[in-house]
């Protein structure tokens, strides 16, 4: 899901031969071939499934379904934006390879622009787009009304307890603030957590216009969404506040970092809504499953299962771990929530695999054959 100047370096003087890349995913007329009409209906399919638990829960709630703050709305017009620009360096930098100039001329630039990006592509990639966001919109409103549906249900006794038995009694939050102390380190652990609002947008904008083959982004792009939907779902399950809400004394020596901001905001937030839900406030706490690590683990999953960069993969996982540490020592979660995040986050590969009918052995055959994302 990234690209480099070895891959551009690659780039073929001419078009791709029949059966590769886009035309491997649509037919001479350019409509998407019966194998991949699965990839083209997975996201609006976890979309549907999605608005409609939404409006069920909404309206048992007595709610109407909404954008609180227009976050859904804004955050998928930057990743429209982003996938824009985007697609016009992807479109230059092909065109600049293929003419050998850093300046291409205006009928290179089209030539690229026609071959990869097609109206079927287009149609694919904006799909899987509007898709993530009607259901990331979806989950904002199931999860904000899990008090209403579950009150007074609250499991975080349960979940601290199992979690200091498998610690020996102690409380995994203050070992890691025992062995990495309460000063500087916060601050680095508060950036790791935060850097998860980048990480969504960006990597969902390069899976879908850098990926060696889209069957690749399409799949990722499919089981983010779907860990919207399981996340959603755990919430009701076993609705939990997290460690900083629940001890909060435990936590009292942590500096103030954006993470301790967004805590008391998301606070804030949940006690307008419980005093009055028709206020159009969120309420977004909930701690049983992380969907962090959810999110990090199905990323460093694909990675790993998709053939990518080995620096890519690398990193991937690293985020991974310093999530799951941040979510502990910050007090967002207990480590069960983490474990559940890693299930729910290998269960959406699964699921997304199954949806979209990508055999995972040639996604990654294609992305090591393919010297270019196609």
């Amino acid at each position: 899901m990234t690209v480099d100047s070895k891959t551009y370096a690659r780039t073929p003087p001419l078009p791709p031969p029949p059966g590769r890349g886009v035309a491997a995913i649509t037919n001479p007329a350019g409509r998407p071939q019966p194998s991949h009409r699965r990839m083209l209906i997975a996201g609006p399919a976890v979309a549907i499934v999605s608005i409609l638990a939404a409006l069920l829960t909404t309206d048992a709630a007595g709610l109407p379904l909404r954008d609180p703050d227009h976050v859904a709305g804004r955050r998928f017009a930057m990743v429209l934006g982003l996938v824009a620009v985007l697609i016009g360096l992807d479109v230059l930098v092909r065109a600049g390879r293929r003419s050998r100039t850093l300046r291409p001329s205006r009928a290179a630039i089209e030539s690229v622009r026609r071959e990869r990006w097609t109206l079927p592509r287009g149609v694919l990639v904006g799909s899987a787009l509007i898709s993530f966001y009607v259901t990331y919109l979806s989950y904002r409103n199931l999860k904000s009304v899990v008090p209403l549906l579950r009150p007074g249900d609250l499991f975080d006794r349960h979940l601290a307890d199992l979690d200091r038995s498998l610690f020996g009694g102690r409380d995994p939050a203050a070992l890691l603030h025992d062995l990495l102390g309460t000063g500087a380190q916060a601050h680095v652990l508060s950036a790791a957590y935060m850097l998860f609002f980048a990480f969504i947008p960006g990597t969902l904008a390069f899976a879908l216009v850098f990926s060696r083959n889209l069957q690749s982004g399409l799949l990722y792009v499919t089981a983010q969404s779907i860990n919207w939907l399981l996340a959603a779902a755990s919430y009701f399950l076993l609705p939990a506040l997290g460690p900083v809400y629940a001890e909060p004394a435990a936590f009292a020596d942590l500096p103030t970092s954006a993470v301790t901001q967004l805590q008391d905001l998301l606070l804030d937030q949940r006690l307008e809504f419980l005093r009055d839900p028709a206020s159009g406030t969120a309420q977004s706490i909930g701690a049983f499953s992380s969907l962090h690590v959810s999110f990090f683990f199905t990323a460093a999953l694909a990675a790993h299962l998709l053939g990518l960069a080995r620096a890519i993969r690398i990193g991937a996982w690293i985020l991974l771990t310093l999530t799951i540490a941040a979510t502990i020592y910050l007090g967002w979660h207990y480590v069960v929530d983490d474990l559940a995040g890693i299930v729910f986050g290998a269960l959406a590969i699964a699921l997304a695999r199954g949806l979209t009918g990508v055999d995972l052995r040639t996604a990654r055959g294609l992305s090591a054959e393919e010297a270019i994302p196609r």
